[in-house]
C-alpha cells in the first residue's frame, strides 16, 4: 500500500526549495569570504534535494582539483592513499575535461582496466564551475540512487542551476582576488622603490618600518640592527624618535637580541609552550609592556652578493644553507588590534622581509665606508658652489677669511676670571687653647665688641678636679709645716727629736712650694678658659650662641670670628693654579705697577668696581679649595667702596687685567690648553 502527498506539502517543499534558491542568489551576488560561501552554498544545495552529502573541488594553482568543502562523504573517498580516493578523483579529472554536468550511477567503473568511476553506493551528481571563461572546478552531490530517472535528470538541471550562481560569484571573487593581488604588488612595488631609495641606515630602517607596517597591515612593526653581540632597535612605526632607556624599547633589544642569538624566527601567538626557557622570559616580558597579541621576531640576515652572468654563482646561492649567513638585525612585526591570517602575514612578512634584508644590508654596507660621513657631508655640500649660490658662497667665506684674519691681528685685554668674597682687612680669630666645653657665651651675632672683652667662657671638667685636689694637698701640707714648726719651738722635746722635726719641716715645705707652683700653673690653665677679643670690632657669626652653647671644643678649635667693619676692605680671590703663568707674566712685565682688577658683586651684579692688585699680594704656596680645586690665594685693594655694600664674605666675581693679546688667544687658549692636556698628552 502506497502513500502519496498532499498537496500542501509539496507545496510548502516548493516554498522551502524556492526560498533555498533564492538565499543561494543572494549569497553569490555577495562579497562573503570562501570560509563562509561554500558551507551555506553547499548545505542548501544538499538541502533542497534532499540529498546524503556533498563536496565542491576548485582547480589550485598547479591546476589539480582540491577539495574545499564536503559535507557527509565518505572518509574512503577523501584519504590519499585509498583505492577508492584515486578512482573517484580520476573520475573528477575525467568530468571536469569533459565540462558538462554528468550523472555517475553507485559502484560504476570506466576504462578497460577499471582505474577510475564512482566507488559509493550513491548516485553521483557532478556539475562543471566556470569562474570566467575557463572552469574552475565542480560540484558534486551524492545522491540516493532508487529514484526515477526523470527525477536523476531533475535533479542535474538543478544542479547546473545552482553551479551558475556559484560561477558568478567565483568569477566576482577571483576579479576580487585579482584586483587585491594586484593592489598588494602596487604596494610591494612602491615599498620596494621607497625602501631602496637611500643608503642612509637610518633612513632606511625608518622606511622599512613604517612602509612596511602598511604593506603588512599589522598594528607595528621595528627594525633593530645588530651591533656586536647585541641588539639595539632604530625604528618603531609610527614614531620619529626612540627613547632608548625606556622599559618598552629595552625590553624590545632584549628579545631581539636573544632571538638573534638563537638564529631562528620567533612566531608568538600568545602561547610560550615551546619556547626555550631564555625565550619565554623575554617574550612575557615584552608582552607585559607593549599588550601585543601576536608577535613575529625575524632575524635580518645579510644576502649574498651574485655576480650578473655568473650562473655556478647563482647555483651555489641557491644552494647554500640560509642558516650560515650573516645576521645583522631583527624585523618585529605586531599584531595587537589587527586579525590577519597566519598564511596572509607569513607571506606578507616575507615579501617585507626580502626587500628589507637587501636594502638594510647595502645601508650598512654604504655607512661602514672609510669616512663616509664626511664625504656624505661634503657631497650635500657642493650646491654651495654651483649656479648662483657660488657668488653668495664666495662673499660668505670672504667674510670669515676676514673674520678669522682679524681675531689674530685685533689685540684684546687677557682677563683672568676668578671667584672670590669681600673681607675686611682688620679682622681676628677666637681658638680655643685647651680641651674643654662651653659653659658661657657672652656675645652674638653683630655685637660690637673692644678688645680684651670677655667673649666665651669654657670650662674643664678635668682641670676643675686637679685645681681641687691641688687646693686640698695644699691646705693639708701648710697644716703639716704649722704643727712642726710649733713642734720645733717647744722646749718639751729633746734635741735629737728636735733635728728630726725640722728634717720633716724641711720637706714638707719643699712639698708645699711644688704644690703652690703646680697650683699657680693650673689657674693660668684656668684663666685661658675664659677667652677674650683680640681686637675692636663686631661678631660676625650667627646664631654665635645657639651654635657654641653647651659644645664641647678642642684644642685650636675657632670659637668667634671678630671683625672691623668700620677699617680698610679687600678682595680675597681664588685664581685656579693653571691660570697663575699668564699673570706671573704679566706681573714681571709690570714691573712693579699693580694689575688693574674689575669685579661686580654677586649683591649687585649690575654695578662694575675696579681694584688693584699688587705682587706682594700674591700667595706664594698654592692650595687645594673644595670647590675650584687647586688655587692661589690673591689679596685684591679696591680702589673705592662707594656703592658697596659691607658684608664680610660677599661673593665677587673679578678679572684680573694681564695686559693685551690677540683675540684668537684670549678666545680659545683654555680649549687648546684642554686639548694638550687631555687629548695629545
Amino acid at each position: 500500500m502506497s502513500t502519496t502527498p498532499s498537496q500542501e506539502t509539496v507545496e510548502q517543499t516548493k516554498q522551502q526549495i524556492r526560498t533555498l534558491i533564492n538565499e543561494i542568489a543572494d549569497m553569490s551576488r555577495s562579497e562573503i569570504p570562501a570560509e563562509e560561501y561554500y558551507p551555506g552554498v553547499l548545505k542548501r544545495i544538499v538541502d533542497a534535494l534532499a540529498a546524503v552529502g556533498g563536496a565542491i573541488w576548485l582547480l589550485d594553482e598547479e591546476g589539480t582539483l582540491k577539495l574545499s568543502y564536503q559535507i557527509n562523504v565518505n572518509q574512503n573517498l577523501l584519504e590519499a592513499d585509498s583505492e577508492d580516493a584515486e578512482k573517484h578523483g580520476k573520475l573528477l579529472t575525467r568530468l571536469f575535461a569533459r565540462g558538462q554536468s554528468e550523472l555517475v550511477p553507485p559502484n560504476s567503473m570506466l576504462g578497460d582496466d577499471q582505474a577510475e568511476g564512482n566507488p559509493s553506493q550513491y548516485l553521483l551528481v557532478v556539475s562543471p564551475l566556470s569562474g570566467g571563461q575557463q572552469r574552475a572546478g565542480l560540484v558534486e552531490v551524492f545522491q540516493r540512487p532508487n529514484s526515477a530517472p526523470n527525477i536523476q535528470r531533475g535533479y542535474q538541471r538543478f544542479l547546473d542551476q545552482m553551479a551558475s550562481l556559484i560561477g558568478e560569484w567565483l568569477k566576482g571573487h577571483t576579479l576580487q582576488r585579482v584586483s587585491d593581488r594586484q593592489l598588494m604588488w602596487q604596494s610591494a612595488d612602491h615599498f620596494a622603490r621607497l625602501v631602496h631609495d637611500n643608503l642612509d641606515l637610518r633612513d632606511t630602517a625608518f622606511t622599512v618600518a613604517n612602509e612596511g607596517r602598511q604593506l603588512i597591515g599589522c598594528d607595528r612593526v621595528s627594525v633593530a640592527i645588530k651591533k656586536g653581540s647585541k641588539c639595539k632597535v632604530q625604528s618603531i612605526s609610527g614614531q620619529d624618535t626612540i627613547e632608548n632607556r625606556s622599559n618598552i624599547v629595552t625590553a624590545l633589544n632584549r628579545l631581539a637580541t636573544r632571538v638573534v642569538s638563537a638564529g631562528e624566527s620567533l612566531w608568538y601567538d600568545g602561547s610560550v609552550v615551546d619556547l626555550p626557557p631564555q625565550l619565554e622570559e623575554a617574550v612575557e616580558d615584552y608582552v607585559d609592556l607593549s599588550h601585543g597579541r601576536s608577535i613575529a621576531v625575524l632575524p635580518i640576515r645579510r644576502p649574498e652578493k651574485v655576480i650578473e652572468g655568473d650562473v655556478h654563482s647563482k647555483q651555489q646561492v641557491q644552494r647554500e644553507d640560509l642558516s650560515k649567513r650573516e645576521i645583522i638585525g631583527a624585523l618585529i612585526v605586531e599584531q595587537i588590534e589587527s586579525q590577519i591570517a597566519g598564511d596572509d602575514l607569513r607571506s606578507r612578512c616575507d615579501l617585507v622581509y626580502e626587500h628589507a634584508a637587501r636594502a638594510l644590508s647595502n645601508s650598512q654596507d654604504h655607512s661602514d665606508l672609510f669616512l663616509m660621513p664626511l664625504w656624505r657631508f661634503l657631497s650635500r655640500a657642493t650646491w654651495l658652489f654651483r649656479g648662483s649660490t657660488l657668488p653668495k658662497t664666495l662673499a660668505v667665506l670672504t667674510l670669515v677669511a676676514a673674520g678669522l684674519l682679524a681675531m689674530f691681528l685685533i689685540q684684546i685685554n687677557h682677563d683672568l676670571e676668578a671667584n672670590g668674597s669681600l673681607q675686611p682687612k682688620v679682622k681676628g680669630q677666637v681658638f680655643a687653647h685647651t680641651d674643654g666645653e662651653i659653659r658661657d657665651v657672652h656675645v652674638d651675632h653683630g655685637d660690637v665688641v673692644k678688645k680684651g672683652q670677655l667673649l666665651v667662657t669654657l670650662r674643664d671638667r678635668e682641670l676643675e678636679i686637679e685645681l681641687t685636689n691641688l687646693q686640698g694637698d695644699l691646705e693639708a701640707t701648710q697644716e703639716r709645716v704649722d704643727s712642726l714648726q710649733d713642734l720645733v719651738g717647744s722646749t718639751s722635746i729633746d734635741r735629737g727629736e728636735r733635728m728630726q722635726r725640722l728634717g720633716e719641716l724641711d720637706e714638707y715645705t719643699k712639698r708645699r712650694d711644688t704644690i703652690v707652683a703646680q697650683l699657680k700653673l693650673v689657674r693660668e690653665k684656668e684663666r685661658q678658659l675664659e677667652r677674650y677679643s683680640p681686637i675692636d670690632g663686631v661678631i660676625m657669626d650667627w646664631k654665635l650662641k645657639e651654635k657654641l652653647r653647651a659644645r664641647p671644643v678642642v684644642t685650636g678649635q675657632v670659637l668667634v670670628n671678630v671683625a672691623d667693619p668700620n677699617g680698610d676692605w679687600e678682595l680675597e680671590l681664588l685664581m685656579p693654579e693653571k691660570r697663575m703663568r699668564y699673570l706671573d707674566d704679566a706681573i714681571a712685565k709690570a714691573k712693579g705697577e699693580p694689575l688693574p682688577v674689575e669685579y661686580i658683586m654677586s649683591t649687585d651684579p649690575s654695578k662694575d668696581h675696579t681694584g688693584k692688585l699688587s705682587a706682594e699680594a700674591i700667595h706664594a704656596r698654592a692650595q687645594l679649595d673644595p670647590t675650584d680645586g687647586a688655587v692661589v690665594k690673591l689679596r685684591v685693594q679696591p680702589d673705592s667702596m662707594e656703592g658697596i655694600s659691607r658684608r664680610p664674605g660677599a661673593k665677587v666675581i673679578a678679572d684680573v687685567t694681564c695686559g693685551k693679546r690677540s683675540a684668537a688667544f684670549v678666545w680659545f687658549h683654555e680649549v687648546v690648553e684642554w686639548v694638550q692636556a687631555n687629548v695629545l698628552f
